[in-house]
């Protein structure tokens, strides 16, 4: 059954999407129902690849360069359904609102993404790739397979991540780095035959401290941020003297931020406030890694850095773009040119594989991963009409 690409059917289509929870790891129900959906818009060389990402292409009129759109096909949990004003994966349009874990982040601009691929099957000066993505919210690992495999090749990329209407060139990566405190356990009740971890705690935190209070500066997109978010004590258990303590760190970092660069300055400051461990104790610093299983079964234990990345305001894609999607109301102004303030996996397109990559959606960031999540509908009809000049654009500029 073959379905027209309108607003309406994309509304329909995000709905649908956001009623089939998916977590990092368990995407397959989206994934598939992603692709019944390209499939259905006639779209070309549909397929799932080995990591779970769903691409499809709209071949256009011609040879200009491709233009990937990609969103994200995971979701954060929804946390306590109770909480929500709106059932969370009702996926409900009131009050001039889509509702629901997903709406904008990223259900909703993925809906309208491949809805607006479809609208230029034929008209589009070249062709355009719709790739959606697997855990993009735990580092993402579906587009950084995705670009090392070469399975597409775009010449450059529009992230949908929520943009409320301007166009985004950049955002500061994140990594996500541990301090590992060790002793010796014991019976509380004779501390003379343990060595406590905490112990170690007090000196750590304040060099952690030097280390927040001394961050780089970027005129665009601001001051890198390090904050201890987490302190896990083992054995948990309140009679006992630990033998660890596990410090998380989240770092939003700068682009051009590396591990050993960022591990290397969390030492060098622990080594100042602590130049010489007590014997029995021990620190470690480490990049924090977890052990991921995408749905068709790959499996990788990767730590969780995600790259930054930022295009120049003055670069001609970025120049097209904002002339092309205009300021909603008064679209013969360009758009505001930004950056955002959370990472995407544009740190993977452009960051670390050097295509011009930027970001257009509806929605607002304020509203990612609450219980208040939403998309307002009318924002979003807009949105999708800009999506054919704003690729268009891009295109011609590219040749």
């Amino acid at each position: 059954m073959s379905k027209a690409p309108t607003f309406e059917n994309a509304l329909a289509f995000a709905a649908d999407l956001i009623r089939i929870p998916s977590l990092s790891g368990s995407e397959q129900a989206v994934a598939e129902r992603v692709r019944e959906e390209m499939d259905a818009l006639g779209l070309s060389d549909v397929r799932i690849d080995d990591t779970g990402n769903v691409i499809g292409v709209a071949r256009g009129g011609g040879d200009a360069p491709a233009v990937m759109l990609s969103c994200h096909l995971d979701v954060v949990a929804e946390g306590d359904p109770a909480e929500w004003e709106v059932p969370p994966f009702s996926g409900e349009v009131r009050d001039g609102f889509l509702h629901g874990r997903g709406a904008m982040d990223i259900k909703g601009p993925l809906a309208l993404q491949t809805y607006a691929a479809a609208s230029l099957i034929g008209e589009a000066p070249g062709d355009v790739i719709v790739a959606h993505t697997v855990y993009e919210e735990r580092g993402g690992l579906g587009m950084r397979r995705l670009v090392e495999s070469g399975a597409v090749r775009p010449a450059a990329v529009v992230i949908g991540e929520s943009t409320h209407g301007d166009i985004c060139i950049g955002h500061r990566g994140r990594a996500e780095l541990e301090v590992v405190l060790t002793g010796v356990a014991g019976h509380a009740s004779a501390p003379q035959r343990a060595r406590n971890a905490l112990d170690l705690l007090a000196p750590v935190m304040s060099a952690l401290a030097d280390v927040s209070a001394d961050q780089p500066d970027d005129p665009i997109l601001g001051r890198s941020t390090m904050v201890p978010t987490m302190v896990e004590v083992l054995p948990e258990t309140r009679n006992v003297i630990p033998d660890r303590v596990v410090i998380a760190l989240d770092w939003r970092i700068l682009p051009g931020d590396d591990d050993a660069g960022l591990l290397g300055r969390v030492r060098d400051a622990i080594a100042k406030r602590l130049p010489v461990v007590p014997e029995g104790l021990g620190v470690e610093v480490r990049m924090a890694e977890e052990h991921q299983v995408t749905w068709t079964g790959r499996a990788e234990d990767r730590n969780l850095l995600t790259p930054g990345f930022l295009m120049a305001p003055d670069h001609p894609v970025i120049r097209a773009a904002a002339a092309a999607v205009g300021k909603r109301g008064k679209e013969a102004e360009p758009a505001s040119v930004r950056p955002w303030t959370f990472a995407t996996d544009g740190g993977w397109t452009c960051g670390v594989h050097g295509i011009p990559s930027l970001g257009f959606a509806p929605g607002e960031e304020r509203y990612a991963h609450t219980n208040t999540e939403r998309l307002d509908v009318e924002e979003a009809r807009w949105a999708f009409g800009r999506y054919p000049d704003l690729i268009v654009a891009m295109q011609n500029a590219l040749r």
